[in-house]
């Protein structure tokens, strides 16, 4: 990891079973001698401090491994002054299942010495295009995507489910009963790809809109969920002000609208969402904090998916279409003129690349990824 080699502490996380664990054990693996991994969830290490500042002082040659540091906040406070004393590069590694928003003080204790990289499991690029189906149907998860079976890949799913409704979260701060916050999770799923109404959802759920605010707070900072924001980029015009829904995983949200495999989901209302979110985190995994995500949609009817920005300029407009000879509505069409970016794109799961019109060009995620964002993420 490069950023080990400037900042003092580098910062792993992501959602549980991402493989931020096996990840770090490659790394110590190349260099056992000058690393020490704890896991925070395991008695013997916990054990290990309770003298933090002893522990951490007689291992001061090494860079020091913690895991699932959410489980022990209070170490955010103790590591500043003993960087603050040595801030040589590379001396802590802390890895994570939240972002640094929802653990205490971990955001401000750390400030200007840590440095995170953000892991959300298998990408498009990692499996190939020849399992673009099976990525998009499992997720991402490496034992979900790698289940010898759909049986296995469900029961995968449903064990990572409730553990992170019983366990997870409360331990994050969400004390919320487990059937209310399935149920949360699964008007989620149903909503997936559209506009969030605070108020549907908390009268569906007896609750007020800010109870479900906090709640979706708690899920967007544990990686589950995003809410993307829209782009107000003309003033003049009625736009759009709350965020779009996404279910981060395709295979969790598979999973809690019981679909289990490609026919299931061909049938289903949700393909054309199901596949939107898929492209968008595989784009945003790619390009990660390089660029900000938002999407545009006005009263009149102009809408577009997903629109990059760099320094809140927009760089990049995209349509994401389930279909291999995709049309673009009069909506699509005044959405990319509003929006002004220098590239606009049409993504679908098979097509060939060609130009739609002279400002739009049509490709397949895999093309989009390989050979047209790099060039949108530099230029």
């Amino acid at each position: 990891m490069g950023i080990l080699s400037y900042f003092p502490v580098a910062g792993i996380i992501g959602p549980r079973q991402s493989g931020k664990t096996t990840l770090i054990k490659m790394i110590i693996r190349k260099k056992p001698e000058q690393m020490i991994y704890l896991d925070l969830e395991n008695p013997a290490d916990m054990n290990k401090f309770t003298d933090p500042l002893l522990f951490l002082t007689e291992h001061s040659d090494k860079t020091v491994c913690i895991d699932e540091i959410q489980i022990m906040p209070e170490l955010f406070s103790i590591l500043r002054p003993v960087i603050d004393a040595d801030r040589r590069p590379g001396r802590f590694v802390i890895l994570g299942s939240a972002s640094p928003h929802l653990i205490k003080d971990a955001s401000e204790t750390l400030a200007g010495r840590i440095a995170y990289l953000e892991l959300s499991g298998f990408s498009l690029l990692e499996v190939g295009n020849e399992n673009l189906d099976r990525l998009w149907i499992r997720g991402g998860f490496p034992d979900a995507y790698l289940a010898p079976d759909k049986n296995l890949w469900y029961r995968w799913v449903e064990n990572f489910v409730r553990t992170y409704i019983e366990r997870d979260l409360p331990m994050l701060g969400l004390q919320v009963g487990p059937r209310l916050l399935r149920n949360l999770w699964s008007m989620l799923a149903h909503n997936h790809g559209n506009i969030i109404n605070y108020s549907n959802l908390a009268r569906s759920l007896d609750l007020t809109s800010a109870t479900i605010s906090r709640y979706l707070y708690f899920l967007e900072h544990a990686f589950l969920i995003r809410l993307m924001q829209p782009y107000h980029s003309n003033v003049k015009k009625r736009l759009v002000k709350s965020p779009k829904i996404y279910l981060r995983d395709t295979g969790i949200l598979h999973y809690l609208l019981n679909i289990t495999d490609r026919e299931e989901l061909a049938g289903h209302p949700v393909l054309g969402s199901s596949w939107e979110g898929f492209v968008i985190e595989q784009i945003l995994q790619i390009s990660g904090n390089r660029m900000e995500a938002v999407f545009y949609k006005s009263h009149q009817g102009a809408e577009c998916d997903l629109v990059l920005l760099r320094s809140s300029r927009p760089v990049c407009a995209v349509e994401i279409k389930y279909s291999a000879a995709p049309r673009l509505t009069r909506g699509n069409k005044q959405a990319f003129g509003d929006i002004g970016a220098k590239f606009n794109f049409v993504i679908t799961p098979r097509s060939d690349d060609y130009p739609l019109d002279s400002n739009t060009r049509v490709c397949d995620l895999w093309t989009f990824l390989t050979r047209y964002l790099p060039e949108i993420t530099e230029n």
